[in-house]
Formats: structure tokens, sequence, C-alpha cells
């Protein structure tokens, strides 16, 4: 088992009804797994050692087509939301150099006479890898459904129903995105496979990492590695949910660092899926988060969309 400093918890004690008062602990150790470090590893999420291989194996296929074929998916002026966007492009706020990897964007599929058509357009869907939207899908589905329940032991852990984020997600503007950082070849390249960030949404589930590299900033400015069992699926907290709690749930600064010697030669895939709020849905910081230790950091509320696109933009996506 890898060992690291920052918890992994089991979610079956929250999902299980059988045992409440390992629901409780598993609520509260979650809750202060956050506090410290914006990060945890979830095992016992229920989704399967195969159907993860099977999406590993339809994206790796994905990104082995040629350029020019790819690039048919390329959506210009699309902000990255759906499709292909290639390599050089997606570069970290403040950076010099952009990030080593090119990936796609699978969103929600939504009625197209839906209130959000608009703001969430359809997906193209690449007809060079057949079985790619079943699978893609398929786990933006399940993990979508994880995200849900982390969410619910994270209402709980600051006195919100357990319910209180499932009607402002349920038509989430969420993103699942496959990625592929190709193997580096000079011994002296300035970029890094993703520069240190943080994420824009309320949480982060990435999926089957294939090699080490990511790295969480601690609170005492150590760069902390965390590569997970391969039953574990990495769960982070985005600046939307900082925001809306006030910082009790910080949006933790985290990298992907290239691997030394030959293991730079090799390439890495992760799939991370970004849950996002619907897209009218206004982030106000919650009052129970506004206190007199824990003042209010924003006193404007904006929409998850408003803030969606303002992010993107400083991360040079639109």
């Amino acid at each position: 088992m890898t060992q690291t400093r920052i918890p992994t918890l089991d979610l079956r004690r929250f999902t299980d009804p059988s045992s409440p008062d390992d629901r409780q602990a598993f609520v509260s150790e979650l809750g202060n797994a956050y506090r410290e470090w914006g990060f945890a590893g979830i095992r016992g999420h229920g989704i399967g050692q195969a159907q993860i291989a099977a999406c590993y194996d339809v994206f790796q296929r994905l990104f082995a087509l040629p350029e020019e074929v790819k690039l048919k998916y390329h959506v210009p002026g699309g902000g990255g939301a759906r499709g292909y966007t290639p390599f050089g492009v997606e570069t970290a706020k403040g950076a010099t150099h952009h990030d080593l990897k090119e990936f796609w964007h699978v969103g929600r599929e939504i009625p197209r006479d839906s209130k959000y058509a608009g703001v969430m357009p359809p997906n193209p869907w690449p007809e060079e890898v057949p079985d790619f939207r079943e699978k893609a899908y398929g786990l933006y589905q399940a993990l979508d459904a994880v995200g849900s329940r982390v969410l619910a032991a994270l209402a709980l852990h600051i006195d919100l129903p357990e319910d209180w984020f499932a009607d402002k997600t349920d038509s989430g503007n969420s993103i699942l995105r496959p990625i592929h950082y190709p193997p580096i070849t000079a011994p002296d390249i300035p970029n890094v496979r993703a520069g240190a960030h943080e994420d824009i949404n309320l949480i982060t589930l990435l999926v089957g990492a294939s090699a080490e590299g990511l790295e969480v900033l601690s609170h005492a400015g150590e760069w902390v590695p965390f590569t997970a069992d391969e039953d574990t699926i990495v769960v982070n907290i985005g600046d939307m949910l900082q925001r809306l709690t006030n910082h009790v749930y910080p949006s933790t600064t985290h990298r992907v660092v290239n691997p030394r010697g030959e293991r730079a030669r090799q390439p890495r895939y992760s799939t991370p899926f970004f849950l996002h709020p619907n897209p009218d849905f206004v982030i106000d910081v919650l009052p129970a988060c506004d206190t007199p230790d824990n003042p209010s950091r924003y006193p404007e509320p904006i929409t998850a969309q408003g803030y969606l696109e303002e992010r993107l933009r400083e991360i040079k996506l639109k």
C-alpha cells in the first residue's frame, strides 16, 4: 500500500446504513482531511477496475490517432468545453510555459431544449473509436454519482442537510477529461506536465492515474507526493467549493511533475472528473461559514457559469 500523509478513507463507511456511528465518524474524518489538505483518497467507491481499464483502453486509442484526425474534434472558440484540446494550449494561471498535455472533454448529455443548452453544447464523439462514447459516458455517470456521495458527506460536516447539493448539481456543467501526457524526450525542457494550479469546480475526482507525479502543496509550503493505490480515487476541493465555504474547505495548489530518467520516456494518462454546479447556481458564502473568526472574503456573489468563464480566460482556454 502506498504511504502518504494525505488520508485515504473507505466510502462504504458512509453508504452502509447498518453502521450509523461509523458513518458519523467518516463524515468527521473526511471533513477534517479536507480542512487540512483539500485532498483525500476515496476507496470503496464501487467503480470496478475492469470498467476503469476499459476506459483507459479507449482513451489510449483516441490519443494514438493522427493529429489531423483529432483536430477534427477541436472546437475553436469553445473554451475547450467539449471535444479535443491539442498539445500546448492550456497554461496554468500565471505560468510562463504551457502544460505538456493534450486532452478530451466529455460534458453532460442534456436535452437540446434545456435552459442550459446555450452554455452546455452537445458532445462530439470520435467515430474512429466507436466504443468511446459508451465507455467514456459510463465513467462520467459513475464518477458523478461518487462525487454526489462525497458532497453529501461534506454537507453534513458543515451542518447542512445531507441532500443540500443534490438539486444544485443535478444538471451541473461537469467535465470528464481524459488526459495524455506524451513521453518527454528533451533533457532540459522548462515546462512541466501540469503547472501548479487549483481546480475551478466544486470537487475533482481523479481515477486511475497511470504513473506517479501528482504533488500537493501543504500548509507549510512543502510539496507532498500523492500517488494513490489502484483501487483509490483522489478527490480534491476546487475553487468554487472553497469560495462557497469561505475557505473552510481549501482548494489546494497541486501539480504534475515530470518524472526523472527513463520514466520520463513513458507516457502518462490520467482522467479527472470536474464536478460543477448547475450553471445558474449562485456561489455565495454560506451563512454558517461566515463567522467572527472567519469573516466572509467574498461579499459579491457570482453564478457558477460566470465564475467558470472568468477562470477559463485565465488559463488560456477562452
